[in-house]
C-alpha cells in the first residue's frame, strides 16, 4: 500500500491528473444538478398549484412522452406557453450546470462542496431568524386577541383582518420572513443555541404561569412547538456538515479515510439524496399534499386563539429537504474528492479527522 505524500496545500483550486478525466466533471454535474433541480421543482410546484400553470409534467403527459399520464384537465391553448417555460427551467438548469462545469474544470470538488454548504447555511440561518420573528409577532397578536386588547391596539377593522389566517399570513408572516432572509444574508452566525434557549424560556413561562398564576392559553404551547420543530428540522443539515449525527455503526469507525469516503459517497447517492427528493415529490405531489395543502390554505390550529403558524410547519419540511439535499450533495463532492485524490480534499481529511495520510 503506497502512502500519499503529506504536502498538499490547504485549499487547492487545481485538480490533479487523476481527476482530469470524465469522472470528476461527471460527479460535479450530477451533484450540482441534483441540488439545483430541487429548487426548480419547488419553483415549478409554486407556479403549478398557486398560479395555475400546467407544469412540465403536464406538457410531457399531454404528448404521452416517457410514460407520463395526460393531465386530468385539458391544457388550455393559452397555457401551453407557461408549461413550456416550466419545462425550459429544468432544461436550462441542466445545460447551465454543464456549461459551468466545463468552463471551470480547474475547480476541485471541494470548492463546489463548500459553495453548496454556504447556500445551505444561508437558508438555515435565514429560516431561524424568520421563525424567531414570526413566532414573537404571532404570539403577541394571539395574546392581545385572546385578552381582548387587539381592538384597542390596532383598531376593530385591522383586528378583524388579523383574525383571518390568509391575511395574517400575508400581511404579518411573509414580510417578517423577508426580513429574516435579509438578516441571514448579513449575519453569518447560526442561532441554534439562542433558539434552544428561547424554547426553554417559552416552556418555562408556561410552567410558571400555569402553576403560579393558573393562566394558560393555546398560543403558548403553539410557540414552543413552532420553535422546537425549527431546531431539529433546520439544524439537521448543519449537524450533517459537522458530522454531529449519532452513528450506530460497527465497521465504519474502523475504516480508513478512503473506505469512509466510499461509504459516505454511496450513502449520499443512494440514501440521502433520494430521501430528500421523496420528501419534495410526495410533499408537493398535488395541491392537497402534506406540504402544498397546508401552505395553500394557510392552515391553522383548531385550538381557539392559538397561533396562526401551523401552515409554516409544513414549510419546515421544504427547508429540511432542500438544506439536507444541498449537504448530501456537498458530502458526495467532498468524499469523491478523497477518492479521486484531490489535494484539498485529502488535506481536509487530515486536518478534520486527524488520521494518517490516505492509503491507496
Amino acid at each position: 500500500m503506497a502512502t500519499e505524500p503529506d504536502n498538499s496545500p490547504a485549499l487547492s483550486t487545481t485538480a490533479p491528473t487523476a481527476a482530469d478525466g470524465w469522472l470528476q466533471p461527471a460527479t460535479r454535474i450530477f451533484a450540482l444538478c441534483a441540488a439545483a433541480l430541487g429548487f426548480i421543482f419547488v419553483l415549478n410546484s409554486y407556479l403549478t398549484y398557486w398560479q395555475g400553470w400546467p407544469g412540465a409534467e403536464g406538457i410531457i403527459g399531454h404528448y404521452g412522452l416517457f410514460g407520463f399520464e395526460p393531465p386530468d384537465k385539458p391544457i388550455k391553448d393559452g397555457d401551453f406557453i407557461y408549461g413550456y417555460i416550466q419545462l425550459l427551467f429544468n432544461l436550462l438548469t441542466i445545460a447551465g450546470i454543464v456549461v459551468y462545469v466545463m468552463r471551470n474544470r480547474h475547480k476541485t470538488l471541494l470548492v463546489d462542496a463548500e459553495q453548496l454548504s454556504r447556500i445551505s447555511a444561508y437558508i438555515a440561518r435565514s429560516s431561524f431568524w424568520a421563525v424567531l420573528l414570526v413566532g414573537l409577532a404571532d404570539a403577541v397578536i394571539s395574546f392581545l386577541q385572546v385578552e381582548g386588547f387587539l381592538d384597542e391596539v390596532v383598531g376593530k377593522e385591522l383586528a378583524k383582518d388579523l383574525g383571518v389566517a390568509r391575511i395574517r399570513g400575508g400581511w404579518v408572516h411573509m414580510p417578517l420572513i423577508a426580513v429574516g432572509l435579509v438578516i441571514g444574508f448579513f449575519n453569518k452566525s447560526l442561532g441554534f443555541i439562542w433558539l434552544a434557549l428561547l424554547v426553554v424560556m417559552a416552556e418555562l413561562q408556561i410552567v410558571l404561569l400555569r402553576f403560579i398564576f393558573s393562566y394558560e392559553q393555546a398560543f403558548m404551547a403553539d410557540l414552543v412547538r413552532f420553535w422546537y420543530a425549527a431546531i431539529f428540522l433546520f439544524g439537521s443539515a448543519y449537524t450533517l456538515l459537522h458530522e454531529g449525527h449519532v452513528r450506530v455503526d460497527v465497521l465504519y469507525s474502523g475504516f480508513n479515510a478512503r473506505r469512509k469516503a466510499w461509504v459516505n459517497t454511496l450513502g449520499a447517492i443512494f440514501l440521502g439524496g433520494p430521501v430528500c427528493w421523496i420528501v419534495l415529490t410526495m410533499g408537493l405531489a398535488n395541491n392537497l399534499s402534506v406540504i402544498s395543502g397546508p401552505i395553500m390554505s394557510y392552515e391553522i390550529s383548531q385550538s381557539s386563539f392559538g397561533m396562526y403558524v401551523k401552515y409554516l410547519l409544513a414549510g419546515y419540511l421544504l427547508v429540511f429537504a432542500l438544506t439536507m439535499l444541498l449537504e448530501f450533495m456537498a458530502a458526495l463532492l467532498r468524499n469523491a474528492g478523497v477518492l479521486l485524490r484531490e489535494d484539498d480534499a485529502l488535506e481536509r481529511v487530515r486536518e478534520t479527522a486527524h488520521e494518517e495520510p490516505v492509503h491507496a
